[in-house]
Order: C-alpha cells, then sequence, then structure tokens
C-alpha cells in the first residue's frame, strides 16, 4: 500500500512525442450521469490519498468509517465529508453509501470486504488484494454470487502512461513482448513495531511493494508457468528484499525486484523482438517513456501531462463506470487475474519461506 511520488522528468526530443492530459474514463453526454457515493473504510496513509484524490477530482464522497468515531471525525472534517461514522459496520450499512474503498492492513481486507459485500455494496480494495489467494478467492466468488462490482485498486493501471503502453504493444510495436525488468525498492521505516515489519500485519516487501512489478508482468504476459524466488528477511521475520524470475509459456522472462531496506532506481524496460520500452523512475507512477526500435532509433517519448492529484482517481473513473454499466469486473484489471496474481505471490512466499500468523 505503499506509494512515493514521481520526480518530474524533462522530455526528450524524438520523431514522435505525446503528452497525455487527465479525461474522463466516461464520454461526455447530455444526461447527467448517476452520482456514484464513495465510502472510505479506514482513516490511514493510503485512504488520504485515495480520497485526497477523489475530492480534488469532483467524486462524490458521502462517509468515512472508522475503528475510532475520533479519526473518523477528524478524517471526514480534513476531507469534508458528509458522515463520520465510527464503527465499519454502519459504514457498510449507510444506504448513501454505493461503493466502498477498503484500504485496512491486507490481512483484514477479506472481513472488511466481506462486510461491505455483504451490505449489498461494491468494493475497491487496495492493494494487495488480500494476505493470499485462498482470501482472494474467497472474496471474488462472494462479489460474484452478489452481481456487485470487486476490484483491486492497482492504480497503475490506469495511469495515462500505462494506457498509452498498451496500445504500443497491442499495435505490434514492439513486436513479441519477451521480457520485463522492474523493481521497486524504497527506504521504508526500520522500526521493528512499524506496520511494514510486522508479520501479524501482513508487512514486508512482497505485499507492499512486490504487488507493483507482478502485477505489471501479469498484465503483459499473463500467469508463469515457473517461479524463481530468494529473499532476505528483517529481525522481525518481514521480507526485506525479494527478487524474482517468472517465466512464461513460449518462453518470456519477467525479472522483479523489491526491497524495503533500500532505494533502488525504480525504473522498467519492456523488450520485444522488434523494440523496447524505457520508463523512467517512478515507472509505476505518473512519469515518462520512451519507445526505440531493435535497431535503437528513437519512436516515441511519451511525457504524462499535468494530473490534478497524484493519478489514484483514474481507478476510480473506472469504478464508477463499471457500476453505472452494471458491470462487475474491470477490463483493466479483472477480478480473475488478481486472484491468479495473490496465486503467484503465494508461490513465490512458498519458496522464500514466508508465512503470515494464522495461515
Amino acid at each position: 500500500m505503499t506509494e512515493h511520488s514521481a520526480p518530474r522528468i524533462a522530455a526528450q526530443t524524438s520523431a514522435a512525442q505525446t503528452s497525455a492530459e487527465p479525461s474522463s474514463a466516461e464520454p461526455s453526454s447530455a444526461e447527467p450521469k448517476r452520482l456514484i457515493r464513495w465510502g472510505i473504510l479506514a482513516t490511514g496513509g493510503i485512504a488520504h490519498a485515495f480520497t485526497g484524490d477523489l475530492v480534488k477530482n469532483g467524486h462524490s464522497v458521502q462517509a468515512v468509517g472508522s475503528r475510532s468515531a475520533g479519526a473518523a471525525d477528524a478524517f471526514a472534517a480534513e476531507f469534508g465529508i458528509p458522515t463520520a461514522h465510527g464503527s465499519y459496520e454502519a459504514l457498510v450499512a449507510d444506504p448513501q453509501v454505493d461503493v466502498v474503498y477498503v484500504a485496512t492492513p491486507h490481512p483484514f481486507h477479506e472481513g472488511n470486504a466481506r462486510l461491505a459485500l455483504e451490505a449489498g455494496k461494491h468494493v475497491v480494495i487496495e492493494k494487495a488484494f488480500a494476505l493470499n489467494a485462498r482470501e482472494a478467492r474467497a472474496i471474488v466468488d462472494l462479489a460474484a454470487s452478489k452481481n456487485l462490482l470487486v476490484m483491486e485498486a492497482m492504480w497503475t493501471r490506469f495511469l495515462p502512461h500505462m494506457v498509452r503502453i498498451r496500445e504500443i504493444i497491442a499495435a505490434g510495436t514492439l513486436g513479441d513482448v519477451h521480457t520485463l525488468i522492474a523493481d521497486h525498492c524504497q527506504n521504508l521505516p526500520a522500526e521493528p513495531a512499524h506496520r511494514l515489519n510486522s508479520l501479524a500485519l501482513g508487512g514486508g516487501a512482497l505485499l507492499d511493494l512486490g504487488i507493483y512489478p507482478i502485477s505489471f508482468a501479469s498484465s503483459l504476459l499473463g500467469v508463469p508457468e515457473s517461479i524463481v524466488a530468494s529473499a532476505t528477511f528483517k529481525p522481525t521475520g518481514a521480507d526485506a528484499q525479494v527478487a524474482t524470475i517468472f517465466r512464461y509459456p513460449g518462453g518470456a522472462i519477467a525479472s522483479t525486484l523489491s526491497a524495503s531496506d533500500t532505494l533502488g532506481p525504480n525504473t522498467a524496460v519492456i523488450l520485444g523482438t522488434l523494440g523496447r520500452i524505457e520508463i523512467d523512475a517512478v515507472w509505476y507512477a505518473p512519469t515518462t517513456f520512451r519507445v526505440y526500435s531493435a535497431s535503437n532509433d528513437l519512436l516515441e517519448t511519451f511525457v504524462t501531462g499535468h494530473l490534478s492529484g497524484r493519478g489514484m482517481y483514474f481507478e476510480a473513473q473506472e469504478a464508477e463506470r463499471l457500476i453505472r454499466a452494471g458491470q462487475v469486473s474491470s477490463a483493466v484489471m479483472p477480478a480473475e487475474e488478481t486472484v491468479a496474481i495473490m496465486q503467484s505471490l503465494d508461490a513465490v512466499r512458498a519458496q522464500i519461506g514466508l508465512r503470515y500468523p494464522g495461515e
């Protein structure tokens, strides 16, 4: 659930330069759109980031819920939210809430999502989606049984530069994509009591940081046929560094590194038979990239235009579009793919010997 702002990088001159500005996920219409009202479940750092983006971009945040009435009141006052609830149960029971954003630590996602789904609310769940694939499967199946939207809040997939990258790959500019190299390395708090270092709270590099490049690999290459992983650990038992090599049918390979104890370049490279894409730091946040041919000619430089906020509102636009259309899974972040990604994370943990309490 940890994110950091991307530095602004100057564009390079190229044969083609593209700049994307934020735009609505839905076409304009003379008919007013149905208002989709958000409920924010929990009041931690990621909830602040997401809610801030919603408010800045005109989305309706109707209510917030916390285990502490004081925390809920303070959060509501900060963002001008009409209703504050002193329990999660009260939040999901609020008839003015259409969709609940689950922003608690990983081990609580299944229970919190189940609470919202049983109350008839759509859910968007912060990444990593759950603690393991079993929990992810249970959430997705429950949502399907109730015909409700469930979507992992993998905001990176909805950013303008990632939209353009998918277009370039679909157009065949890279030929056959056969390699991804990506890292996500941060120098995060080292205190043993911090959530990020607590196994009981799902802390560690894999679920907080590794989810980004592993999800990126999934979006490009699908489900791996084999996984090799290695890790180092902190004194608390939480994973400090995790390196993975995923191999896919046909021979494609994804290499990822995640670490919570050191700052890395946080760049990514996609290699294909006809060219490559080099994504600048921070690759998973709004940034720039360049496209090269196999002969190293610069084909395109993409520069993300000005965004109002961090860019997390794009995933909210997608969720609202789906709800209005009566759809229950996103083609950009499908619920079934989320389960498959959690299966890959489980396989990585099995190799490095990482288990969470209660599993």
